[in-house]
């Protein structure tokens, strides 16, 4: 499928922010996507995963939460808003601004949208799922869970992906245990083997096999939720 891809920037509060575009050609309204990177930022891997989202049919906003700051820095104060108001921070706000962003663009279906987050960004997207009722699904990889645990009650369907002996392996078991309590779709899988970040294809820790199936899992997960027209499972 012929996308096209590029730099973009959106207003969040008083910060201007930026972000990766990936986007189908054509003029059908898409659904819509918004990624968020691990601790590396919005780097080549996370623009490479917009545009292979863009390529199943969905407009694809890779965000920067670094945007404009030091990269420490904006670690502490994002780390440090997961950990003492998980539900309720800047980087959550952040994203509620991108979302807003991606769904007023021409040629998306802003009632079909979910996000994907990687690490620090899968923690992300599981406490800001639980506080915005727009996404219609999200899809954490190797991610931490929100405080209070029964928040998740309010998620939309979430297809999680963890490695085997990570420090985010038990928080997936119990992301699944209670999204079963509160009747939340869900498919949640650990794969045995694998290491933290074994989606990103740059560093060593990539796991072909692990990665290949949990994209798999996403994309059928989403487009029976969101309706993408897919073209192919290309990694």
């Amino acid at each position: 499928m012929t996308q096209v891809a590029q730099m973009t920037s959106f207003q969040s509060g008083s910060r201007r922010l930026e972000g990766y575009m990936a986007r189908p050609e054509g003029d059908e309204p898409f659904p819509g996507i918004v990624i968020i990177h691990e601790i590396f930022g919005l780097n080549e891997n996370m623009k490479d995963i917009s545009r292979r989202f863009a390529a199943q049919g969905y407009d694809a906003l890779a965000v920067d939460l670094f945007a404009g700051r030091n990269r420490a820095i904006c670690m502490v104060r994002l780390m440090g808003g997961l950990l003492l108001n998980p539900l309720h921070n800047s980087g959550i706000h952040d994203l509620k601004a991108a979302l807003t962003f991606l769904s007023e663009q021409p040629g998306v279906d802003a009632s079909r949208l979910g996000a994907v987050g990687y690490c620090m960004g899968g923690s992300f997207v599981i406490a800001w799922a639980c506080t915005d009722d727009r996404l219609k699904v999200i899809a954490p990889y190797y991610a931490g869970n929100p405080r209070p645990l029964k928040a998740v009650a309010r998620l939309c369907p979430v297809v999680g992906s963890y490695p085997d002996k990570d420090f985010t392996t038990s928080a997936g078991r119990k992301l699944d245990v209670e999204l079963d309590r509160y009747h939340v779709p869900h498919d949640i899988k650990i794969y045995p083997g694998a290491k933290h970040s074994f989606f990103n294809d740059t560093i060593s820790n990539y796991d072909e096999a692990a990665a290949q199936d949990s994209w798999a899992r996403v994309l059928a997960f989403f487009e029976e939720r969101l309706g993408a027209k897919e073209s192919g499972n290309r990694l």
